[in-house]
């Protein structure tokens, strides 16, 4: 049997088993030069078959004990398992019972907690009194002795009674407690000033929890607001000692917005009358020095002025709006950037077309006087009839000529400098004007362009060329207009970029813009025509 079990190895194949066994009898094979024995071999199946048979039924008996020890077991642990599932039964009523009674007990300590706050309430209350009481009758004798008032030490205690003192007195009558009131009212007042003297010390020595503590203190008082104009002066001391004070607002905002939340209990409010502080005080007044300086003698340094200023004022107001001031930050800070510069920007496009009129006016000025030119009034008809002429080609009567020394009378440099300063006009416009009057203020900024540049440049040199044309007997040829023609091409592209560039923005959503580009297009019909009408 033992050599039997030999055979089996895993994994198990029928055919590799048959050849081993062949292959370990004597004459089953060709082995040593043995001849092939099949009787032998026969037999020697027939015995292992033997043993595999009575090796099967031993296996077998084997199987069957452990499948009947198997459900022995298997029944036993079934028992079990119920067991434990009627323990667990048992446990989970006697849980249930156990949290019935304690929710019960628990309701009757609460029922007991209640009845005696019931109790205990009116007992602190007729405590806290009698205190009272007792303190008012040393008002009422003038002559305070508690420790409470006496040592300095117990200001905040103290503070708490005269606080509670003072409320209780405004009830009573003036005529019989007049002098008792008295007493208690100066007595509200001095710790008012000690403690809001406290609070100026300490915040002088950066203690912030005692800062913390007397503002908690001084919240139920009326000087309250006292202690916060307090903070407020003393956060300003040494913040604004560098030339740029929209930069110093800055930075002291940044610093008290990290402290103001440790100190006090409503830190939004604080740092809002802090922020309205610095507009009203520092701003305006630099706002107003800045401008007032130069309102009447110097138009072009105002409107520089103003528009910087406002640009930085505007600046500020969106740093600030990362910190919390409440609900509606965003009307807060308008307003306050309104009161500065209302004064100002209400007539500020009187002042700007003021200032582009004379402006223009002596850059066109100081151009004429270079060449030594005084500029004429010439006479060419409506453009309707200049159009009539054309259309007849005939002859064109275009009234004496007029020596010009081949001079164009067309400066790049001029309108260079009209449309630069139109442009800054336009920005000023943008950033100054009420959102409602844009339009209108930028179409205003537009005519004095079209009046300077298209009429009183373009328009003066191309009558002027007209004007300098030989007549049609003149035996010179003259080509002097076409000139004219190549450099007004030139300046008009140059108007018509910035028409697109700087106006159309502020008025594309607007009806002024039908109007603009109306305005325009008959500019460009009446140059055409007087162009035309000097080429042919």
């Amino acid at each position: 049997m033992a050599t039997t079990a030999e055979l089996f190895e895993e994994p198990f194949v029928a055919d590799e088993y048959i050849e081993r066994l062949a292959w370990r009898t004597p004459g089953g094979g060709s082995r040593g030069g043995e001849a092939f024995d099949p009787k032998r071999l026969l037999e020697e199946f027939v015995n292992h078959i033997q043993e595999l048979q009575v090796m099967d039924e031993r296996i077998q008996r084997k199987v069957e004990k452990l499948e009947q020890q198997c459900q022995k077991e298997a029944k036993e642990f079934a028992k079990k398992v119920q067991e434990l599932q009627k323990s667990n039964q048992v446990a989970f009523q006697h849980f249930q019972e156990l949290d019935e009674h304690i929710s019960y007990v628990a309701t009757k300590v609460c029922h007991l907690g209640d009845q005696l706050e019931g109790v205990n309430t009116p007992r602190q209350r007729a405590v806290e009194a009698q205190k009272l009481m007792k303190y008012f009758n040393e008002f009422l004798d003038g002559e305070l002795k508690s420790d409470v008032f006496t040592n300095s030490e117990k200001i905040k205690e103290a503070a708490d009674i005269i606080q509670k003192l003072h409320l209780i007195a405004q009830e009573l009558p003036f005529d019989r407690f007049s002098e008792v009131k008295s007493k208690i009212a100066s007595k509200y007042h001095d710790l008012e000033c000690q403690l809001i003297q406290e609070f100026t010390s300490a915040q002088r020595r950066g203690e912030i929890s005692r800062m913390r503590e007397v503002a908690a203190v001084l919240l139920h008082f009326k000087g309250y607001s006292h202690c916060v104009d307090v903070y407020i002066k003393q956060c300003h001391e040494g913040a604004f000692l560098r030339n740029d004070v929209f930069e110093d607002a800055a930075i002291l905002c940044q610093r008290v917005n990290k402290q103001v939340g440790e100190v006090f209990s409503n830190p939004e409010t604080v740092l809002a009358k802090l922020i309205q502080n610095i507009f009203e005080v520092k701003l305006q007044t630099y706002v107003k020095d800045q401008l007032e300086e130069h309102r009447k003698s110097d138009a072009e340094q105002y409107l520089k002025n103003l528009y910087d200023l406002y640009t930085r004022t505007t600046n500020l107001s969106s740093k600030l709006m990362e910190f919390n001031l409440g609900t509606d930050k965003q009307t807060f800070l308008s307003k306050l950037i309104k009161s500065i510069f209302i004064s100002y920007l209400e007539n500020y496009i009187e002042v700007e077309i003021g200032y582009l009129k004379s402006r223009s006016a002596m850059i066109l000025q100081r151009y004429y006087d270079s060449k030594n030119h005084q500029k004429r009034s010439i006479g060419s008809g409506g453009i309707q009839d200049l159009k009539e002429r054309i259309r007849q080609r005939t002859n064109l009567p275009l009234g004496p000529s007029i020596d010009t020394h081949g001079e164009t009378f067309l400066s790049q440099e001029v309108v260079v400098n009209l449309l630069q300063e139109t442009k800054q006009a336009f920005e000023r416009c943008h950033r100054l004007s009420d959102p409602s009057d844009l339009p209108k203020n930028a179409f205003r900024i537009f005519s004095m362009l079209v009046e300077f540049l298209c009429t009183e440049h373009i328009d003066y040199a191309l009558e002027t060329g007209l004007a300098g044309i030989p007549s049609s007997d003149s035996k010179n040829a003259n080509l002097y207009f076409l000139d004219v023609v190549h450099q007004a091409n030139t300046i008009f592209h140059l108007f018509d970029k910035q028409f697109n560039d700087h106006l159309m923005p502020l008025i594309s959503s607007s009806p002024k813009l039908s109007e603009c580009l109306q305005k325009k297009k008959e500019i460009i019909e009446q140059m055409e025509v007087k162009l035309d009408m000097g080429i042919d």
